[in-house]
């Protein structure tokens, strides 16, 4: 059995019992997990996982798609994403970059609980019908992983509002969540609906 290690836990992979169907959604997945710019996570698994001279998305957007659009800037650099659109003033910088670094790793923990579930959610699926039990507690596991986002991302909102003026909490709340949806967004593509 093989792991993958982030700084905040390692995470099991068990490919020999994974069908090679599902190898480029635990790559999507992992990738996610051990990196600190998910986006860019998510561009890296492509490339490793798309047959050699294949172009994925993330090598080629379609410039009419704003989904696409948004990726690639993401790509290229979340951060300096997140300060253009922010405009934030040096004394802003100063308070505000440590909560958002803060945030972002306990996001990446986050990550590390979607990666699990997925895992066994995909190991199960190769085989066959979820049972019924385990189809309980999957749900249960990611409505709580839901729960736990929110929460988080409420108390860092928190924080924020008192380094930044409100208008600007609303548009780091606004650009977490475009981040968010990327990675959302492409998980779900590539996840199959459940036997």
């Amino acid at each position: 059995m093989n792991t993958l290690h982030s700084d905040t836990a390692v995470v099991p992979v068990n490919s020999a019992r994974v069908s090679s169907r599902w190898t480029r959604v635990r790559q999507v997945v992992s990738a996610a997990v051990v990196s600190s710019s998910l986006v860019s996570s998510w561009a890296a698994a492509q490339d490793k996982a798309a047959p050699q001279g294949a172009k994925s998305a993330a090598k080629a957007p379609d410039p009419n798609s704003s989904m696409d659009a948004l990726r690639a800037k993401l790509q290229a650099d979340e951060k300096g994403f997140v300060a253009k659109h922010l405009e934030l003033t040096d004394t802003e910088a100063k308070a505000f970059w440590p909560l958002y670094d803060e945030y972002k790793q306990d996001v990446d923990k986050l990550n590390v609980r979607i990666g699990a579930v997925l895992n066994e959610f995909l190991e199960v699926q190769s085989k066959g019908p979820l049972p019924n039990d385990l189809s309980k507690k999957l749900l249960a596991d990611m409505a709580g992983i839901e729960k736990n986002e929110l929460d988080l991302k409420l108390a860092h909102l928190k924080k924020v509002e008192k380094v930044l003026p409100p208008y600007k909490v609303v548009r780091c709340a606004q650009l977490e969540n475009k981040i968010r949806a990327i990675l959302k967004y492409d998980l779900a593509a590539q996840i199959p609906i459940a036997k």
